[in-house]
C-alpha cells in the first residue's frame, strides 16, 4: 500500500499542464517540499482515496473517469497545448487555454448501412460516407456560429472534427455475431481502421484543395505519426504493457505518402459520441453499445407504444417460436431472454442485453477502436450489481487496455 499526498493546487499549479513522466517528477518534488514543510500537504492511503471515488461513481454514475496521460501522450496536437479534461461526453480530447475553448463540429456513420447482403464491409461505400461527412464537417467550421472569441480562435486555428459511428449492435446482428464473441471485438477494429483510413485520408484531400489548419507544423501529423503509431508511445512512458493488438488489415502507405504530401485540413478527425436521439431518427441503435432491452415502452403525444426489437422477432418467427405466449413472457421478463424456455441458446447469447454482456467486452471492442481514433469515445459501462471490487477490477481493465475516457457507470435499478 502507498500513500498519496494532497497539495493545494495554488502552491503546485503547473502540474495543471503536465503529464506522463514530467507530470511524475514534479509531483515528487511538491512531495518532497511537502515533507520539508515548506508547502502544505496532507497523506492519505491511495486505495482509500481510489475507493471514495469508486463509491461516489457507484453512488451517482459519475464523475467519470478519464486518462490524462493517453489523452496527452496519443493527441496528434501536443505540440500546441495541454488537454486537461474533457467534455460532457468525454469523446472530445482537445487542447484548452485562456485564450482558446475548444469547440468540435460532430457527425455520425450508420454502420449497418454498410454491412453487404453476405454480412461484410461495404469499403466502397463506406469510404464514399465518410469522405463527404469529412467535407461537410469542414464546411461547418467556416459558417458556424461562435458565442465566444475564444471558441472562433480555436476552431478556426486548429479545424478540428469529430466523425463517429452508431448502429454498431444492428451491424453484429447483420453479421450474426453476439456482442461479446471475439469475432465482435475484431470487427470494432476491422471497421474502425476502415473508418479513420478513409477519414484521414478525406482530411489530407482537402488540405490538398484547402491548404492545411493553421498550427498543423509540429503536430504529430507533421512528424509523420498516426494515432496507431502513439500506442507504443504510451506503454513506453508508462512502462506497463498496453494490453491491445497492434496493426492491421489495410496497406497505410498511400495514407502516410498523401500526409506528407499535401498535410492535414484538421487538427482533428474522430470522436465517437453518444447517438441516443438522431440513432431513433436514423432507425437504427445508438452508438457502440450493446441493445439496452429487447422490449421497452415509448411515449410520446400518441401514447404509448410498446417496441420490440424487430430482429428479435424475425429470428424467433424462423424458430417457428413467435406466438402470443412468447409475447406474454418477453413482457413478463422485461425482454431478457435467459428466463425463457424453449428459445435456442445461440439466440439468447446473439440477443444479450447491455447488462448481460460483460464489462470486459464493452472494453475491449472500445480499445480496438480507440488504437485508430485521434480523440476519444463515449464509453458507457454497465454493471447489473456493482460491488467495490468489480468496479476497481472494471476501470483498471480501462486503464490498462489504453482507453483515453469513460462515460457513465450504469447499474440496474434496485
Amino acid at each position: 500500500r502507498q500513500s498519496w499526498t494532497l497539495l493545494r493546487s495554488n502552491e503546485c499549479s503547473d502540474l495543471h499542464d503536465l503529464y506522463g513522466k514530467a507530470f511524475e517528477q514534479r509531483y515528487l518534488e511538491y512531495e518532497k517540499k511537502a515533507e520539508e514543510g515548506k508547502i502544505w500537504s496532507r497523506k492519505v492511503e491511495a486505495i482509500e482515496l481510489w475507493k471514495k471515488m469508486l463509491k461516489m461513481i457507484f453512488e451517482t454514475g459519475h464523475p467519470w473517469i478519464t486518462f490524462k496521460d493517453p489523452c496527452n501522450l496519443r493527441s496528434p496536437q501536443d505540440h500546441t497545448g495541454v488537454i486537461h479534461s474533457s467534455n460532457l461526453c468525454t469523446e472530445i480530447t482537445l487542447n484548452t487555454s485562456d485564450e482558446e475553448t475548444a469547440v468540435c463540429n460532430l457527425g455520425s456513420v450508420v454502420l449497418d448501412t454498410h454491412i453487404t447482403k453476405d454480412g461484410m464491409l461495404d469499403h466502397e461505400m463506406l469510404r464514399e460516407t465518410v469522405t463527404v461527412a469529412i467535407r461537410a464537417l469542414d464546411n461547418v467550421i467556416d459558417i458556424n456560429f461562435y458565442p465566444t472569441g475564444a471558441a472562433k480562435t480555436a476552431n478556426s486555428r486548429h479545424r478540428p472534427i469529430g466523425l463517429g459511428v452508431m448502429g454498431l449492435q444492428n451491424a453484429l446482428f447483420k453479421k450474426d455475431l453476439q456482442f461479446a464473441s471475439g469475432a465482435a471485438i475484431e470487427f470494432n477494429d476491422e471497421f474502425m481502421e476502415a473508418i479513420s483510413y478513409y477519414a484521414y485520408s478525406a482530411s489530407s484531400e482537402l488540405a490538398g484543395e484547402r491548404g492545411t489548419y493553421n498550427s498543423y507544423k509540429g503536430s504529430k501529423w507533421d512528424r509523420g505519426i498516426l494515432p496507431q503509431d502513439t500506442v507504443d508511445a504510451l506503454e513506453d512512458e508508462r512502462g506497463v504493457k498496453v494490453d491491445v493488438p497492434r496493426g492491421g488489415k489495410m496497406d497505410w502507405r498511400p495514407v502516410r505518402e498523401a500526409i506528407a504530401q499535401n498535410g492535414m485540413r484538421n487538427s482533428n478527425v474522430l470522436a465517437i459520441a453518444p447517438t441516443a436521439t438522431i440513432s431513433n431518427i436514423m432507425g437504427t441503435t445508438p452508438c457502440i453499445e450493446p441493445n439496452y432491452t429487447n422490449l421497452f415502452v415509448k411515449s410520446n403525444l400518441g401514447g404509448d407504444f410498446t417496441v420490440l426489437n424487430s430482429v428479435l422477432v424475425n429470428d424467433l418467427k424462423k424458430e417457428g417460436l413467435w406466438d402470443s405466449d412468447m409475447i406474454d413472457q418477453l413482457k413478463y421478463f422485461n425482454g431478457e431472454l435467459a428466463a425463457i424456455e424453449g428459445i435456442p441458446n445461440h439466440l439468447k447469447q446473439k440477443h444479450q442485453t447491455v447488462f448481460e454482456v460483460g464489462y470486459e467486452a464493452i472494453i475491449d471492442a472500445a480499445a480496438r477502436r480507440q488504437k485508430w481514433i485521434d480523440q476519444s469515445q463515449s464509453v458507457n459501462l454497465f454493471l447489473a450489481q456493482p460491488d467495490m471490487k468489480s468496479l476497481s477490477h472494471m476501470y483498471r481493465h480501462a486503464w490498462h487496455t489504453g482507453l483515453k475516457t469513460t462515460y457513465y457507470l450504469r447499474t440496474r435499478q434496485a
